[in-house]
């Protein structure tokens, strides 16, 4: 049987990878009281029940602290289990509730920044357990879903290190959520070409100009070693996404090429990837 907590923070995704899993087959119960977990998973030890998934989180008041002796138990005994634990960042957490003008359950009618720290420091113990981390801060719900079906339904492999890499173009700002930022303006630029000014990095005519002048190449070969040897330092440091950036002009041509090409070096690696052009629908 594979029994999967699923627990986080409130407003990272939790309910909607419990869907998820329920629409996969697994039977789901949501905030399933304390007490009642070691009686359930005996029921389940007598069933024949072959996927299961337990919503947990911080609705569980002080009951939650006795969770930690609960997994001891369930280790002790032999059972096996998962965990799953949605995070997100406290920004895009802020934003999402604001954006649906729902209270944070520890904030009450106070400030929901303080609703969410307060929360994560009583659900870091089970972080620290967790088999499985999700940051949902730059994920739609589609790719949301797509990482749920590979790693409970497909079995494959997952990291719990993200990486989003990010083109933008530096006149309209540099993202707020950057933790690198580099900047391509060096490279020969397509805009003043008139049969390329209307394409996009995406097309192979802009992406052989770029590529061909060579300096493109050898930035990518130094980036992508910088990559490779500061990733496994932020994990050691607790860090769990990184968000690349890489910027020219107007985010439609040189970055959109870097990024595209940054991505498919570093497909081939164990880390979680995500590609996305900010600012390539806009006009020049």
């Amino acid at each position: 049987m594979r029994f999967v907590i699923v627990t986080g923070m409130s407003g990272a995704g939790k309910s909607s990878v419990l869907k998820m899993l329920e629409d996969a087959g697994y039977f789901c119960v949501d905030n399933l009281p304390i007490q009642l977990v070691k009686k359930f998973v005996k029921l389940l030890e007598q069933g024949s029940m072959n996927k299961v998934a337990l919503g947990l989180d911080i609705r569980s008041g002080q009951a939650l602290k006795e969770m930690g002796a609960v997994l001891q138990d369930m280790k002790r005994t032999g059972f096996q289990f998962e965990i799953l634990f949605m995070d997100c960042t406290p920004e895009v957490l802020v934003k999402r509730y604001k954006e649906t003008r729902r209270s944070h359950p520890l904030s009450g009618v106070g400030r929901v920044e303080k609703g969410i720290a307060l929360e994560r420091e009583r659900l870091d113990f089970l972080r620290k357990k967790a088999d499985v981390i999700i940051d949902t801060s730059h994920l739609l719900i589609r790719e949301l879903k797509t990482q749920i079906n590979k790693i409970y339904m497909d079995n494959e492999e997952f990291s719990n290190f993200f990486i989003t890499i990010l083109s933008f173009g530096f006149k309209y700002g540099i993202p707020v959520d950057a933790d690198l930022v580099f900047d391509v303006r060096f490279l020969p630029n397509p805009y003043y070409v008139p049969e390329l000014k209307k394409k996009t990095g995406n097309d192979e005519e802009v992406k052989q100009f770029v590529m061909d002048s060579g300096t493109a190449a050898q930035f990518l070969d130094k980036l992508e070693e910088m990559l490779l040897f500061l990733i496994p330092n932020y994990i050691v440091e607790g860090k769990n996404q990184l968000v690349v950036s890489i910027g020219c002009t107007g985010g439609k041509h040189r970055s959109v090429t870097l990024v595209n090409e940054l991505a498919q070096r570093l497909n081939k690696t164990e880390y979680g990837l995500k590609k996305e052009h900010r600012d390539i629908e806009r006009d020049e």
